[in-house]
């Protein structure tokens, strides 16, 4: 009994000294890897490169021969006398091979494999977007628990202000106004501290989606926590250079090119079906003789031939495929021509226009003491986003856009991102500047 209670105390020490779950933490580059390993979009893009797969090897299948067997057995009620027998039936295993198919087989593999790289492609994208996505998340989440931070040494020195001019007024050196004043001024900062602590909570919800996380409703505590601060790092991108790595590297545009090779290739297949489809076929055939005076009951032998078939006239349906399949490539001509291409080139000018102003932002210098660093704090934030959307447009790292920089600037550059960060934290005092 000693020793049962004796491991029994043990047991309870051993689970009380025991450290509690601890919540996994996440650097920004952890975040995208996690992303990229859970996030739902791009398991679905995964699979849809998985299923492309499959469709080659289906086309390629055209090339192959194929073994196929077929047969029956029927016996008829006979309403009159005949000489015929009752029963019938038949039995083949066939091989079949095409000879020609006017360009169906060709074109069908050609589709197939053209379409592997467009679902590479557009898996690519939607990794590159989901990477953006947690970067911007993450940038947000930094940006929002700085706020918190900014928010409750606000709070904290207007109380400390509501409780000094209480003391004040009780003292008669000053009126009733002043502690009216700094109970409105509290009252007015605490509703900021708690739409701060909303939006962090959306925050946390909205990486969670992007991991690919399931939160459980009124769960108390996140899942997670992320590590880092919100600092700005300058940053020198050529317009011209992110133009010509859009163009060269962005997936979006590779997709479109090869939707067009498709709806080349597409058109041969379509008129295949106005040419003829030859194919040779070799096999091994067990029948029945109904007829006694025929020959006998049971035969067998082997059977080879030839096969062609040729739409003559289809009702003109070939005709509306091949001009339905123009009409496609046409578009998706327009479609890289003009949609795509504006596309990147208005994001990446955007993109590096916010780049630049809120460069501008984070210099710039304000009285009011919290709206200050809350502003350098959403310019931080600003700058980093507009980073991670070039990054996407062009198809590159926000490290690799940074071609204007040198070494010797990129020391005095550092220097500077360490100022501004210090620059964001929150005042201890309201005279604090």
């Amino acid at each position: 009994m000693r020793l049962e209670f004796g491991a029994v105390v043990f047991l309870i020490a051993v689970a009380l000294a025991a450290p509690a779950h601890e919540v996994a933490t996440y650097t920004i580059e952890e975040a995208v890897a996690l992303a990229q390993a859970q996030n739902p979009e791009i398991a679905i893009a995964r699979k849809k490169v998985q299923a492309a797969r499959g469709g080659f090897v289906e086309a390629r299948s055209g090339f192959l021969p194929s073994v196929a067997s077929t047969g029956f057995y029927d016996k008829r009620q006979q309403q009159t006398e005949t000489r015929l027998r009752d029963e019938d039936y038949n039995a083949i295993l066939r091989v079949e091979q095409n000879l020609y198919t006017g360009g169906a087989v060709t074109s069908q593999v050609a589709i197939a494999r053209l379409n592997i790289e467009k679902q590479g492609y557009e898996f690519q994208e939607v990794a590159d977007r989901v990477t953006m996505d947690v970067r911007i998340a993450f940038n947000e989440l930094l940006l929002n628990r700085a706020k918190i931070r900014v928010r409750e040494n606000s709070v904290r020195v207007l109380e400390e202000e509501l409780k000094s001019q209480q003391e004040r007024l009780q003292a008669g050196l000053v009126g009733a106004l002043n502690v009216q004043r700094a109970e409105v001024a509290l009252a007015n900062e605490q509703p900021e501290l708690i739409n701060a602590q909303t939006q962090l909570k959306n925050s946390y919800l909205r990486l969670a989606e992007l991991f690919g996380t399931d939160l459980r409703p009124g769960a108390e505590g996140t899942p997670f926590e992320i590590t880092g601060e919100l600092q700005y790092h300058s940053n020198h991108p050529d317009l011209n250079e992110c133009l010509a790595r859009a163009d060269a590297n962005r997936s979006v545009i590779k997709s479109r090119r090869k939707d067009l090779e498709i709806e080349d290739q597409q058109y041969i297949l379509d008129r295949s079906e106005s040419r003829p489809h030859v194919r040779a076929f070799s096999g091994y055939e067990v029948y029945s003789e109904r007829d006694p005076d025929v020959g006998p009951e049971f035969n067998y032998g082997g059977v080879v031939g030839i096969e062609a078939t040729w739409n003559i006239f289809d009702g003109f349906a070939t005709k509306g495929r091949m001009q339905a399949t123009r009409a496609r490539r046409e578009a998706a001509v327009q479609t890289e021509n003009v949609q795509t291409a504006d596309q990147t080139l208005e994001s990446a000018k955007a993109n590096f226009g916010a780049g630049l102003g809120t460069q501008l932002d984070i210099l710039q210098a304000a009285s009011d003491v919290t709206r200050t660093r809350t502003t350098r704090l959403s310019a931080v934030y600003l700058h980093n986003v507009a980073i991670a959307r070039l990054a996407r447009a062009c198809a590159s790292s926000a490290e690799a856009l940074d071609f204007g920089a040198n070494i010797k600037n990129a020391k005095n550059e550092n220097r500077n991102a360490v100022q501004a960060s210090d620059v964001a934290r929150p005042p201890a005092k309201l005279s604090q500047q």
